[in-house]
């Protein structure tokens, strides 16, 4: 089925999508149909980001020869998807594991999907970045700062620190560091010295009494015009919790080592520190290492990867209007253009 054949009865609903609806799902087909088709039945693509399984599913039907390999860190998402994909067979395997994992998974996994990853390497990799409508839309989460409930915040709720502990256990510095860093959050200092206050009282448990400390810690002129006062602080918690960027830095030379030539990488970007991290690896990655005014690179400094998106492509207006998530995400993609591959843990140490 051709990617024109597989949009027919294409939505935006949310129920219909499984409570996710899956951004740019057509222009990531297309983004990886190159080397997707060119590889036939030897395609294997890696999900790194499974969630509700919707990108999956447009893959699958899109490429009929090709297989997926959906990776999800959370253990009832993956078997929700899992359980949806069902029909499509042996074309698609769940692994449980964070993105970084990948390359280890790859490495060690039984059967034949793992085996021609492994031999041929992977022709298309999709990374949807940041917290799934999924996870905020589950109250229970902590993920949504409109609605109380547990300070959790993990993707995996098995395993790590929630949120509430990093409220209640972390010092003023590392408070006001995160919030800063992660959320880009103007009043982080204040913010940390009300949390520190507000704990010698009693413990924070659940989201609202946190979403009311914002409140009063954040000035009223900054609150009419900074959209929720929440959302920095939220952003912040929940990258560190389920430590985001680390993952996204140990990802990228883990997935770009693990292309085959002609294979691609893309990323789903929404938030500006993820953007950073992704737009400086690829340039490190596309950059020749033969010394300036050469006229030709020597031997063995040449890049082996290109850019294939042009700057940072956005959603169409037509998506946005139908799936407002989409307004923020930034798309880049790189493109492998020799080497052999190879199947790395976290961070690509050998």
């Amino acid at each position: 089925m051709r990617g024109d054949m597989a949009t027919e009865g294409l939505n935006y609903d949310v129920a219909a999508n499984h409570g996710h609806v899956p951004v740019m799902r057509e222009r990531m087909a297309e983004l990886l149909r190159p080397q997707v088709e060119k590889a036939g039945d030897n395609a294997v693509v890696v999900d790194a980001t499974l969630g509700a399984g919707g990108h999956t599913r447009y893959f699958l039907d899109s490429f009929p020869k090709a297989r997926v390999i959906g990776v999800d860190r959370d253990k009832q998402a993956l078997r929700n998807a899992t359980e949806r994909l069902a029909p499509y067979g042996d074309r698609f395997v769940g692994v449980n594991a964070r993105f970084d994992e990948l390359g280890s998974a790859i490495a060690e996994g039984g059967g034949d999907i793992f085996d021609s990853a492994r031999s041929a390497g992977i022709v298309g990799a999709l990374f949807d970045l940041g917290v799934s409508s999924m996870q905020l839309d589950q109250a229970d989460r902590g993920f949504a700062y409109k609605t109380d409930a547990p300070l959790d915040m993990r993707m995996d709720p098995s395993q790590g620190i929630t949120a509430a502990d990093v409220l209640n256990t972390y010092s003023h510095g590392d408070l006001a560091r995160i919030l800063k860093t992660y959320g880009d959050e103007r009043f982080a200092g204040k913010i940390a010295s009300a949390v520190l206050k507000e704990r010698e009282k009693e413990p924070f448990t659940n989201s609202g009494r946190l979403v009311e400390l914002l409140y009063d810690a954040i000035p009223a002129a900054t609150r009419r015009t900074g959209g929720h006062p929440a959302k920095r602080t939220f952003q912040a918690l929940r990258v560190e919790v389920n430590r985001e960027l680390e993952a996204i830095e140990n990802v990228l030379p883990v997935i770009t080592g693990a292309l085959a030539v002609g294979g691609r990488a893309v990323f789903m970007i929404f938030q500006s520190l993820e953007a950073r991290t992704v737009k400086a690896a690829f340039k490190e990655l596309t950059t020749s290492k033969t010394p300036a005014g050469l006229p030709m690179d020597l031997p063995g400094t040449a890049p082996q990867y290109k850019i294939v998106t042009r700057g940072a492509e956005k959603a169409s207006e037509e998506e946005i209007a139908e799936n407002s998530r989409a307004a923020s995400v930034r798309v880049r993609a790189i493109e492998r253009l020799e080497g052999k591959p190879e199947f790395l843990p976290p961070g690509g140490r050998k």
